[in-house]
């Protein structure tokens, strides 16, 4: 069976950056997927379609095609009395943050005097990324998955 819209594929993978440092890895736990919901990033659910089982490949994906490319705009300094009922702000805390768009994640990336500099940008954005991967399983998915728009069981969400 091929990974198409609507099937559910169990993979390992392993992710590196640019420098080939470990960023991330299924360590023999399957990520399991409803591939053609954007439950990936693109770049790699695209090369994901039409494997089968037991197919291996590493692919580099631009940062376009991953989580996007870095975007200024999304970095802003703000005072530290909007992060009400926080005693202690660090670099690296990770808050949701409400905007005209909708809530946000952001990351603390600066603290000087009673200024902070969050940035909203994803971790991973601007990065290109690099996946070694192998298609442990492809399977038809259930009518609850494709109603939830995730994978069940093992590997995917749990309810």
């Amino acid at each position: 069976m091929n990974i198409e819209k609507n099937n559910v594929a169990q993979i390992e993978y392993t992710l590196t950056n640019a420098e080939g440092e470990v960023m991330d890895a299924s360590d023999g736990n399957p990520l399991a997927y409803l591939h053609g919901h954007s439950n990936l990033i693109p770049g790699l659910e695209n090369e994901l379609k039409g494997k089968t089982k037991g197919d291996k490949f590493k692919i580099t994906i631009p940062a376009a095609e991953a989580y996007g490319e870095r975007v200024d705009a999304l970095i802003q300094t703000v005072p530290n009395n909007m992060f009400q009922g926080v005693d202690n702000l660090d670099v690296g805390m990770r808050f949701e943050a409400q905007s005209e768009q909708g809530m946000h994640s952001v990351e603390i990336t600066a603290i000087e005097g009673d200024q902070v500099t969050v940035d909203g940008n994803h971790p991973m954005a601007g990065l290109e990324l690099t996946f070694d991967v192998e298609v442990i399983d492809v399977r038809k998915a259930t009518e609850e998955e494709i109603e939830h728009g995730h994978a069940h069981g093992a590997g995917g969400h749990q309810h």
